[in-house]
């Protein structure tokens, strides 16, 4: 079955950083592009960063481009997300995700809290 886990999330002050992880399972991950989304307290989800197969960025959101760099070893199945001078606005859970045999699977995500 095929799946993602995030982990790294945590709390962290204005300023501070975090390196999220994504490891994939249940399918050839170097196959496919992997997206890193987040959902904030409101609800609202938005897309941050989206990398290829070889490991190019192919999309970071203007919110926090600058700030969150995206990269991939495919030998550990992995992604990571490096999250540099985190805002309070930041906060939400991320998660990653692909469109694997004709859906959207995600992994249930990893809580990050940017607060003093």
């Amino acid at each position: 079955q095929a799946q993602f886990v995030e982990s790294g999330g945590g709390l962290v002050q204005p300023g501070g950083s975090l390196t999220l992880s994504c490891v994939g399972s249940g399918f050839i991950f170097s196959n496919y592009p992997i997206t890193w989304a987040r959902q904030g307290p409101g609800g609202q989800r938005e897309r941050v960063a989206r990398i290829a197969e070889a490991g190019d960025v192919r999309y970071i959101a203007d919110s926090v481009k600058g700030r969150f760099t995206a990269s991939r070893d495919n030998g550990k199945s992995t992604v990571f997300l490096q999250m540099n001078d985190l805002k309070p606005e930041d906060t939400g859970v991320y998660s990653c995700y692909s469109r694997l045999f004709g859906r959207d699977v995600y992994g249930q995500g990893t809580q990050v809290t940017v607060s003093t």
